[in-house]
């Protein structure tokens, strides 16, 4: 879709509403295209290490040991 610069002013939110739902819209001055609009990639959330610290009370002691049904295929 292409509109010019006039229109792109007074339906700003509605041209970005229809780019966020996967449209291309392009802005025209004297009916050249000048800019595309699209949207930003959203940086991944950031972690945030250690904040699940504390929430394990113990581990057993063979925890790490091979489980019963396994041993069969351990070599």
């Amino acid at each position: 879709m292409q509109v010019n610069i006039h229109e792109a002013k007074t339906q700003l939110s509605q041209l970005i509403q229809r780019v966020l739902n996967g449209e291309e819209v392009v802005i025209a001055r004297n009916n050249q295209p000048v800019v595309r609009l699209e949207p930003i990639a959203r940086a991944p959330a950031k972690r945030n290490l250690g904040s699940l610290r504390g929430l394990v009370k113990s581990i057993a002691d063979d925890f790490d040991e091979p489980l019963d049904d396994f041993k069969d295929y351990m070599a």
